[in-house]
């Protein structure tokens, strides 16, 4: 199993891989809400944590919680872990768990209109962009979508190309057009 250097620190991030039917995700929060989902490849039945996911988390987190020290805690992330179990099992259409989201206000603003699609339903960029007020800003709009650090929460997922060709999704094309199917198939 990969050892992480925990620092004495007065706030943590608490970290964990599960598994949640077929997937695994590579989860963390702090005491405020969810900061991080993402898939996870590698061997995590056996706790070991994918080398590229790990690193995309530290230094992503390195930038937004400098004085945060990291804690694997699957017991504090049960709460989010078990809205993520019921979404992907199709019985839940929206998330109820605190969020703890860093950005800039540009970034806040499209994540917060990504929460706003509605279950089921999909939206092209330029939609987005439209939405936002930004017409003529699709691909910083697009580069906002693409650094959503909560994947399936903030549902990037339901953006689509304007064609509704599936493109761009952190977590992999198969999953998105998983969870879109999901979506469909609960309504």
């Amino acid at each position: 199993m990969q050892t992480i250097e925990a620092k004495t620190a007065a706030k943590s991030i608490y970290w964990s891989v599960v598994r949640l039917l077929d997937n695994h995700f590579l989860i963390a929060a702090t005491e405020d809400g969810l900061i991080y989902l993402q898939y996870q490849t590698g061997d995590a039945e056996r706790g070991i944590v994918d080398a590229e996911a790990w690193s995309e988390l530290t230094k992503w987190a390195k930038h937004r919680f400098p004085d945060y020290g990291w804690m694997e805690n699957k017991a504090a992330l049960e709460p989010y872990v078990q809205q993520l179990e019921e979404y992907l099992r199709g019985s839940r259409k929206t998330f109820t768990l605190p969020l703890d989201l860093r950005g800039t206000d540009f970034q806040q603003s499209v994540w917060r209109a990504l929460k706003e699609i509605p279950h089921g339903e999909t939206v092209s960029y330029s939609q987005m962009a439209q939405k936002l007020d930004k017409a003529s800003a699709v691909r910083a709009v697009g580069t906002a979508i693409g650094a959503n650090p909560v994947l399936i929460v903030v549902p990037c997922h339901r953006v689509v190309g304007k064609d509704g060709a599936l493109t761009g999704y952190r977590g992999g094309l198969v999953n998105k057009e998983k969870l879109l199917v999901l979506e469909k198939v609960g309504l």
